[in-house]
């Protein structure tokens, strides 16, 4: 395995709608983000999905709502995702290393598929994905949406998610 593509879900994966996304009516995936999770996965990479659902230990909905938007996801990109990964807490509720801006998940995604610092990357909207990027010692990049438009953290800032494997991929 080349390295390990830490991803963010939503507005990575997933359009950012500026509220917690957990209904299926509200999971948009853009349409070049199946095609460019594949070119990731061919190019031998682990996908792994690191994400926060602070909306979970604050009671909006269950782990079984993130589950079932990941069997979209995996549905919609022919299972090219090999792990997901999030962290249930809120830091208002309940303080957590495993919740970004830690970097608990990307240490354990990058274990999971035996890929090393390194080589692998993390893909985020928000400054805290970038943060925990760096303490993981990954390479970062930044799609700013509705979240953020820059991060000090950030070793790239790209517009869309097509820019970002293109990236990596002449990185490679």
């Amino acid at each position: 395995m080349k390295g390990c593509i830490l991803l963010d879900r939503d507005g990575v994966l997933n359009l950012e709608t500026g509220d917690y996304v957990f209904r299926e009516e509200d999971f948009q995936i853009p349409s070049d983000v199946p095609e460019g999770l594949n070119r990731l996965k061919s190019a031998g990479f682990g996908l792994v999905v690191v994400t926060n659902q602070g909306g979970i230990s604050k009671g909006l909905y269950k782990s079984e709502a993130v589950k079932n938007l990941h069997q979209i996801l995996q549905s919609a990109c022919g299972n090219a995702i090999d792990y997901l990964l999030y962290a249930p807490w809120h830091r208002s509720i309940s303080a957590s290393l495993s919740a970004k801006p830690g970097s608990l998940m990307m240490e354990r995604g990058m274990a999971l598929t035996d890929a090393t610092s390194e080589n692998s990357w993390i893909i985020g909207d928000a400054g805290r994905d970038m943060e925990a990027g760096k303490a993981a010692g990954v390479r970062t990049i930044l799609i700013p949406t509705l979240k953020e438009r820059e991060s000090p953290y950030a070793d790239f800032v790209c517009d869309n998610f097509t820019e970002a494997v293109k990236i990596i991929l002449s990185a490679s």
